[in-house]
């Protein structure tokens, strides 16, 4: 996101996805990104495990994407980004359950210990033939190779690779270690396939389009229609039944139609950005209330931020035989104070919401 992302309710950014060289998606330059390995805001205090591992299968974790969402005016955030990540078990994807996915903030104030005051260069930067990019240049946080989070268990042998755990020290064997291993010819810079595919997130202001509105007053105007002969308690009863479900039913594809004619205009869009704003759902089930958001540990409120598209889903290379990892939305919610917690990563709020099996069909004919 760019310097000046300070939404109000009104304004929506979208995220597309692009190439990019290499380095614009390095820490230095403060990205948004999808894919790839974590590129870490704070070099202090960041996720690792357990916290990094699915709350449903207890695996570790792998990075999904990050939004760089600096607050103007409010220096503890000038420079902030939110990160996500994701289970890749596809069976951990049930319905509406959001536990296979968790979202982190980082933000650090103008003058910090890892970054120049001055904005980064246009240009590439001349490259360092020390750096190691398993370790974090200025704290020397030791990285998992598999993964990019903070990994201090190191291979026993070469003692030169280090992971954030056994089950990545185990995959990495399998990959490629086992014969790299000891070798003057290994080179810990090949790509893991646990890693998701790497993008640049580029954004524009979405176009207002007039009309947008009208689906909404329409999904309030649903017939009140009621049958008037009751000829007994069953029948009344059972046709009631029908009735909740067909209306049900009306709404749920309401919903769906305006947010398919909502993003119709820009149908690439993976990412929508409005801070304070309001999701657009895919369904009229499971949409949280208020209570329903727990505030942050700060005592604020915690508010919209930005949602996860299910387009996002065509460029991942996730599909796998009988399942898939799936979802129609993912809602981020985070501190409305944006609360400083000291270099600490701080979790926030995730919701998960998935089309209905008819819905799903439909998006993927679509």
């Amino acid at each position: 996101m760019s310097r000046d992302t300070n939404m109000s309710s009104a304004e929506v950014v979208l995220g597309f996805l692009e190439e990019a060289e290499p380095w614009r998606l390095r820490s230095p330059q403060f990205p948004s990104k999808v894919g790839g390995k974590p590129a870490w805001l704070s070099q202090r205090g960041l996720p690792s495990l357990p916290g990094l591992e699915c709350e449903i299968c207890r695996l570790p974790m792998a990075f999904l994407l990050q939004v760089y969402a600096p607050i103007s005016g409010q220096d503890s955030s000038f420079h902030r980004t939110l990160f996500l990540f994701c289970c890749r078990t596809p069976e951990c994807y049930t319905r509406n359950d959001s536990r296979c996915m968790k979202v982190f903030r980082s933000q650090l104030p103008r003058k910090n210990d890892f970054y120049p005051y001055d904005p980064p260069p246009d240009d590439e930067p001349p490259s360092d033939p020390n750096q190691n990019e398993s370790v974090l240049p200025v704290s020397g946080i030791k990285l998992c190779w598999v993964c990019g989070c903070p990994g201090n268990k190191a291979c026993s042998r070469c003692h030169i690779v280090t992971y954030c755990g056994k089950h990545h020290q185990t995959l990495h064997w399998k990959h490629t270690h086992k014969k790299e291993c000891c070798s003057q010819e290994a080179s810990i810079a090949t790509t893991s396939p646990f890693l998701l595919p790497e993008s640049e997130l580029v954004t524009e202001p979405e176009e207002d389009d007039e009309g947008n509105e009208e689906d909404a007053e329409e999904a309030e105007e649903d017939s009140t229609q009621r049958g008037v002969d009751c000829p007994s308690l069953a029948d009344t009863l059972a046709e009631t039944d029908l009735e909740e479900m067909a209306l049900h039913e009306t709404e749920d594809n309401k919903v769906f139609q305006r947010f398919k004619k909502r993003i119709s205009p820009e149908p690439h869009q993976v990412v929508r950005y409005s801070r304070g704003g309001s999701p657009l759902w895919v369904s009229s089930q499971h949409i949280p209330s208020d209570q329903d958001i727990p505030p942050c540990t700060c005592g604020a409120k915690r508010v919209f931020e930005f949602q996860v598209m299910p387009q996002l889903l065509n460029s991942l290379c996730v599909d796998s035989t009988g399942a898939s990892i799936d979802w129609g939305t993912v809602a981020v919610y985070t501190c409305s104070d944006s609360c400083n917690h000291d270099d600490q990563y701080c979790p926030e709020v995730i919701w998960k919401q998935d089309f209905s099996s008819d819905q799903h069909s439909q998006s993927k004919q679509s």
